[in-house]
């Protein structure tokens, strides 16, 4: 383990190239000659998540501009959508809850709208001035407001601080507490942010800093780009009482971390581990998918999530365990771990989650092993011993009857586990690191996962191998462990 350290900086903003924003024109390709314009669903029929996600069109890229005041929790904003139908469409959705709408337009043209009750928010309806036709390129500007403290319908993905400001925590439904949006991890886009800070407070989100502009009232605009297509789930704004650290990676990637006002000695040697997890993790998967990372800690988060490019964290975490080690690293490198796994290759629909879950969970286990702070296999025992039953409760790690269960997180990792003593360390650490490379920034199944270990190993008797781990109503008996027994 290198124990070389990325040197840290107060302050400074990063220098970084523009991101590319879709131009959208005429179809180079003719009209069809059939046009049959209906409206597309109010919902894309997630397995877990019916409506979420709207159908008959698909986001290129989301620019959102967010003027934010801290303490009173009021904002302003704009999103402008540039997308492509997919359909004939007389009418579309998107997602939203908690806005008040003032005004929607359709390639520049006002458009009529309905906000309606949804399943899991609130139905934004548009209907444009005229109906697009399928392949059409087309952009969705909307000028909205709210209330970050206001009543939703759904959950929120508002995370409020002692400092007045804000962090976004969307996973997996609430992204459309922020913005109106194709809020599915099937509609991935690039994005642009242009997000607004008053004097004493620094802005965040997803991606590089492009640069900064003075604001109205003192307040400084903070420009972001993501050049990399995004989930809107893993959306990561935030309007805080913060310092920005920078560094670099021991190749050369840029870092830039957010912490507490004030508290730089404290977390300052701890945002400085992620150069050598970036360095473990990059050994194991290869280069980093994306072109900025960094950790964004906040006394307004209880948990650990894995925003794109700048995961975020509860303040609680980064505390000695009881033996005192540093076991926070293992949830720093779970969430690292993501980044690859969820972020770059994502999941079509939500009871994919254990293509996410399980490698993170089985990696950050597999660091804390190297480190001397736990056993692995002792992990897994346990998780075998106790898993039947929560098949039996919570679905097999393949088919979750819901998200945030032990099926997805350490049954996944034990899936992964039971792979890797059936086809020998070598050979699994061929089908992982391939993964991340053949399916960059795409969206993928278990089958895909399921073919692609096939493919990469030649052995087809791995196809119903899996399939007994992902989708079985029981364990099937771990290899190398005949003795390993449910409820042992």
């Amino acid at each position: 383990m290198t124990t070389r350290r990325s040197a840290l900086r107060l302050g400074g903003t990063a220098v970084a190239a523009a991101v590319a924003v879709p131009v959208l024109g005429r179809p180079a390709s003719a009209l069809p000659n059939g046009f049959d314009p209906a409206p597309g669903s109010d919902g894309v029929g997630d397995p877990l998540f019916p409506t979420l996600g709207n159908g008959g069109y698909q986001v290129v890229h989301y620019d959102l501009t967010f003027d934010f005041t801290p303490v009173t929790y009021d904002f302003t904003a704009v999103v402008r959508m540039n997308a492509r139908a997919t359909q004939d469409l007389s009418a579309f959705n998107l997602d939203t809850d908690g806005h008040t709408i003032d005004s929607v337009t359709v390639s520049g043209t006002p458009a009529t709208w309905v906000l309606s009750p949804g399943k899991s928010g609130q139905e934004l309806t548009v209907t444009p001035a005229a109906p697009l036709h399928d392949g059409m390129p087309f952009t969705i500007e909307i000028h909205y407001r709210g209330n970050g403290k206001a009543p939703r319908l759904g959950l929120t993905g508002w995370k409020f601080g002692t400092d007045g400001g804000f962090a976004s925590a969307a996973q997996s439904s609430r992204a459309d507490t922020f913005l109106p949006c194709n809020d599915t991890p099937s509609d991935k886009a690039t994005w642009t942010f242009h997000i607004s800070a008053p004097e004493g407070f620094v802005a965040t989100a997803n991606g590089e800093l492009l640069h900064k502009t003075p604001g109205t009232n003192g307040s400084t605009v903070w420009h972001f780009g993501l050049r990399e297509r995004m989930a809107t789930e893993l959306i990561g704004i935030a309007v805080v009482k913060g310092t920005y650290l920078y560094g670099t990676s021991h190749r050369g990637l840029p870092l830039r971390h957010i912490v507490p006002q004030g508290q730089e000695e404290k977390y300052g040697p701890v945002v400085a581990r992620t150069a050598d997890h970036l360095a473990w993790v990059e050994a194991k998967f290869g280069r980093y998918p994306f072109s900025v990372y960094g950790i964004h800690i906040y006394d307004g988060y209880t948990d650990a999530l894995e925003n794109q490019t700048l995961s975020l964290f509860s303040t609680n975490w980064f505390k000695l365990n009881a033996d005192g080690n540093p076991a926070y690293e293992n949830t720093m490198v779970h969430e690292l771990v993501h980044q690859w796994y969820g972020d770059s290759v994502t999941p079509a629909d939500w009871q994919q989650a254990w293509l996410n879950e399980g490698p993170a969970v089985y990696y950050a286990a597999l660091y804390s092993e190297e480190r001397g702070w736990s056993v692995l296999t002792d992990k897994m025992k346990a998780t075998y011993a106790k898993l039947d039953a929560v098949r039996a409760k919570d679905g097999p790690p393949g088919l979750p009857k819901a998200l945030g269960g032990t099926n997805i997180y350490d049954g996944g990792a034990l899936v992964l586990y039971a792979l890797r003593r059936r086809i020998g360390d070598r050979a699994f650490d061929r089908v992982m690191r391939i993964w991340p490379e053949r399916f960059k920034d795409r969206n993928v199944s278990s089958e895909d996962f399921i073919t692609h270990t096939v493919n990469v190993t030649g052995d087809r008797s791995l196809d119903a191998f899996l399939r007994d781990w992902l989708f079985g109503a029981v364990n099937p008996p771990m290899p190398g462990h005949p003795d390993w027994k449910a409820g042992a």
